[in-house]
C-alpha cells in the first residue's frame, strides 16, 4: 500500500432547506390561516479516527465531500428532513488545516466522532410568522448555505518511540528484528522512502510501537533528503532512539560533506537537525542505540559506546540486530520508559477527572439559608412535649 500523509480536499456542509408558504384550505373552515413548515437542516461535515487506517491514500481518488442539502418545508405545518452527516473516517494522528489560513481546525487523535462544519439551518416557514396583526404572512425564510472550504489533512503517526538516525544506520533491520514489521532492508542509502511502524511485544504481554523514519542527513531540516518531510512523524512519540552505527567512518567520504567520521560526530548531527527541525523535539526522553557491533571488535564497540555515553550522557546500548546482541536490554529500557509515560499521563487523567467531579458536587451542593435548625433531641423520652392545640 502507498503511504500518503499530505492531501488537499474540498469540504462542504448541506445547506438549509426552504420554509413554506402555505394556507390551511378546507371545506368549512374559513380563514385557516397559514401552515408552512420549516425547512430541514443541512448534513453536518463529521470525522472520525480509525485505528486500522494508516494512510490518506483514499482522500487521493476522493477530494470532494458534501453533505446532504435539507428538504424544503410543506404545507399542514411539514417540516422539511433533516440532510444526512457525510462521515470522512481518516488515520488516528490526522491534522485538520484550513488550507487558506494554516490554521489547525481539528486534531483526530481518538475514535470519537467530531463535527467540523455544521450544515446550514433549515429556513422559518410562514407559520412562524403569523401574529394578532399579520394574519396572512406571506414570507418565509430560505434556508441558510452550509460552510465551505478547502483543507489540508496532515498525518502524523501516533507511535511510542520514534527511530532516528542517518542512512544506512540499521533502523530498518532493527524494527524488523524488534516487531513483525518487514520493511525494505538494503545496503545502499535511502532503502526506507516511507515510514515504517512496527509493534514491539514484551514478556509482560505488553506492547508499545516504534516508528521508523526515512535516514536524515545534514541540512535535512531546510529540505535535504528525504527526513526532513518524514521528522513531522516522531513529534508525538513518547521517547526517540538515536541510532549511530559503530562502523561510521569507515566507508567512503559522505556525499553531503558531513562530518560523520565517528559515533560522536553522528550524534551531534542528529541533535542539531532535529533542534532547527523543532526545538520541543529534544525535550523529549532519548536513549542512543550503536548499532553494527558485530562489524567492530568487542573492546572497539565497548569504547564507542563509553564515548557516546560521556558526550550525550544519555544512556547507550551496543547492540547488534543481526546477532541480537544487546537487543533485550534495549527493549526493556524502552518499555520501562514509555509504560512509565502512560502510567504518569493515566495518573494525570484521573487526577483531572477528580478534580472536575469535585468542582461539580460543589456547585450543586445546596446554600445554606443562613438560618440555623433547632437541635433534634437523641433521646425520645426527653423530647419536649408538644404545645396543647387551643
Amino acid at each position: 500500500m502507498k503511504f500518503v500523509d499530505q492531501v488537499k480536499i474540498h469540504l462542504q456542509a448541506g445547506n438549509g432547506g426552504r420554509g413554506c408558504v402555505s394556507f390551511r384550505r378546507e371545506k368549512f373552515i374559513p380563514r385557516g390561516g397559514p401552515n408552512g413548515g420549516d425547512g430541514g437542516n443541512g448534513g453536518d461535515i463529521v470525522f472520525q479516527g480509525s485505528a486500522s487506517k494508516s494512510t490518506l491514500l483514499d482522500f487521493q481518488f476522493q477530494k470532494y465531500f458534501k453533505g446532504e442539502n435539507g428538504v424544503a418545508g410543506g404545507g399542514r405545518d411539514r417540516h422539511g428532513r433533516n440532510g444526512e452527516s457525510t462521515l470522512t473516517v481518516v488515520p488516528l494522528g490526522t491534522i485538520v488545516k484550513s488550507e487558506e489560513t494554516g490554521e489547525v481546525l481539528l486534531e483526530v487523535l481518538d475514535e470519537e466522532p467530531h463535527v467540523l462544519l455544521k450544515g446550514g439551518r433549515g429556513g422559518k416557514g410562514n407559520a412562524r410568522f403569523k401574529t394578532s396583526t399579520n394574519r396572512v404572512p406571506m414570507e418565509a425564510e430560505p434556508g441558510e448555505p452550509g460552510a465551505g472550504l478547502w483543507v489540508l489533512l496532515e498525518l502524523k503517526l501516533m507511535a511510542d518511540v520514534g527511530l532516528v538516525g542517518f542512512p544506512n544506520a540499521g533502523k530498518s533491520t532493527l524494527i524488523s528484528r524488534i516487531s513483525k514489521a518487514r520493511p525494505k532492508i538494503a545496503d545502499y542509502p535511502f532503502t526506507t522512502l516511507v515510514p515504517n511502524l512496527g509493534v514491539v511485544r514484551t514478556a509482560g504481554f505488553e506492547s508499545f510501537v516504534v516508528a521508523d523514519i526515512p535516514g536524515i542527513i545534514a541540512g535535512a531540516h531546510s529540505g535535504a533528503g528525504l527526513g526532513h518531510r518524514f521528522l513531522k512523524h516522531i513529534e508525538r512519540t513518547a521517547m526517540l532512539l538515536l541510532l549511530v552505527p559503530a562502523d561510521a567512518g569507515q566507508g567512503a567520504e559522505e556525499a553531503d560533506g558531513s562530518d560523520r567520521t565517528n559515533p560522536v560526530a553522528q550524534h551531534r548531527i542528529l541533535l542539531d537537525e532535529l533542534r532547527q527541525f523543532s526545538p520541543g523535539l529534544l525535550e523529549k526522553t532519548r536513549a542512543v542505540a550503536l548499532t553494527k557491533t558485530d562489524l567492530v571488535p568487542a573492546q572497539e564497540a565497548l569504547r564507542l559506546a563509553e564515548e557516546l555515553r560521556q558526550a550525550s550522557g544519555e544512556p547507550v546500548f551496543p547492540i547488534s540486530a543481526v546477532t541480537g546482541d544487546g537487543i533485550p536490554e534495549l527493549i526493556r529500557h524502552l518499555a520501562q520508559q514509555v509504560f512509565a509515560r502512560r502510567a504518569a499521563e493515566r495518573q494525570a487523567a484521573e487526577s483531572q477527572v477528580a478534580e472536575r467531579q469535585a468542582s461539580g458536587s460543589q456547585s450543586l451542593a445546596p446554600q445554606g439559608s443562613g438560618r440555623t435548625a433547632p437541635a433534634q433531641p437523641a433521646d425520645p423520652e426527653h423530647a419536649p412535649a408538644a404545645a396543647p392545640l387551643d
